[in-house]
């Protein structure tokens, strides 16, 4: 059985080690003796652009979209971030420039049997879009976000709140030193898992997510009535995608990726600033972006890769196809494909937000 491996969307901590669990327990030759099928993996490179673009009957276009993989390649993987396999925004079923024929008479050319794809919704919204053109497909849930429904787990989360975490913690020390205001943007196009772990854990005094949008007067308000209580500085966590009262999310660029979704960002720059002139406290901003992508994995996302890595091997062998696996209550488990991409995982507002102090609740029970 011919196993094709790739990663889409935005690259995190983890990937690598999922690639690495699904190539040694398909090829682990102490499980080759107990079971009926033989595996061979392919790795997928550039994501579903690889897959779409690569000529079958061109060797030299194979060499340069497919990669074999084997255990001795992929057996120190499980400790870098990024994706030694690349990655893409590439849609094949955008209805602009569908290529989506073209993919499926690869996957068929080459033997493919079997599509593990790693990623986030428009990823697994492709293999999703697969399964029900008759193509097996098996996902992996990663996305920093954290917004992906069906899993309380998405590879690529916890490193990126350690990394908020950190950097944050180094802010302190300059915040403290001049007594500024410091805003701090992290990822999070509608859902504020990211932001919301990442303030809680850092200690930050105001947390803005998009599921409640912000008073910027509150905000003020906030700092105001802090100002000699405590300490002479203040740290608030933004989401990217988060919304003042009356207003839109903030847009980089008006250039639209292949999913449809546009480039957000700025939205810590209008708060610093909004701040400076409602209240004349000195501010600042810092955007993390790409930093929270990078760096090695957490312990956390290098057991969640080699869990998630066994159980789509487990998944293939069982013939669960069209399905995505999932850690849920604690247990791994799966879920359909069509459920894990049909909505996004929201911060829910009344069992973890403090609408009033903009933090997350000091109530548990």
């Amino acid at each position: 059985m011919k196993i094709a491996i790739l990663t889409g969307g935005g690259d995190c901590p983890g990937l690598n080690g999922a690639v690495k669990w699904v190539t040694k327990t398909a090829l682990d030759p102490y499980l080759a003796k107990k079971r009926s099928s033989d595996f061979e993996i392919i790795g997928v490179l550039q994501g579903w652009k690889g897959l779409t673009e690569v000529d079958p009957d061109d060797p030299e276009s194979c060499a340069r979209n497919l990669r074999h993989l084997d255990e001795e390649t992929v057996r120190a993987w499980d400790r870098y971030g990024g994706t030694n396999l690349g990655t893409s925004r590439t849609n094949p079923f955008n209805p602009k420039n569908d290529r989506s024929r073209k993919l499926i008479q690869n996957i068929e050319k080459l033997g493919i049997d079997v599509v593990v794809a790693i990623g986030g919704e428009d990823t697994l919204g492709v293999a999703n879009n697969l399964y029900k053109c008759g193509i097996k497909t098996v996902g992996i849930p990663k996305t920093i976000d954290g917004d992906l429904l069906g899993t309380d787990y998405s590879l690529g989360f916890d490193s990126a709140v350690n990394i908020i975490t950190e950097e944050i913690d180094r802010l302190r020390t300059t915040a403290g030193s001049h007594g500024r205001i410091f805003v701090v943007e992290t990822m999070g196009r509608h859902a504020g898992w990211l932001s919301l772990y990442g303030g809680e854990s850092s200690g930050a005094y105001i947390i803005l997510i998009p599921e409640h949008p912000f008073s910027i007067e509150r905000v003020c308000e906030l700092l105001q009535e802090r100002g000699g209580r405590e300490i002479q500085y203040s740290i608030i966590v933004v989401s990217e995608g988060a919304k003042q009262e009356g207003l839109q999310e903030f847009v980089k660029d008006k250039k639209v990726d292949d999913f449809g979704h546009t480039s957000l960002g700025g939205i810590a720059a209008h708060i610093a600033d909004e701040i400076a002139k409602r209240t004349g406290f000195e501010a600042r901003y810092v955007i993390l972006s790409h930093l929270q992508r990078g760096g090695v994995p957490s312990a956390r996302d290098r057991l969640m890769a080699r869990r998630f890595g066994i159980a789509a091997v487990d998944m293939i062998l069982n013939g669960d196809f069209g399905r995505m696996v999932s850690l849920t209550h604690g247990e791994i488990t799966s879920v359909p494909l069509a459920k894990a991409v049909d909505k996004l995982r929201l911060v829910d507002i009344e069992k973890f937000y403090d609408t009033e102090r903009y933090n997350g609740k000091r109530s548990i029970l």
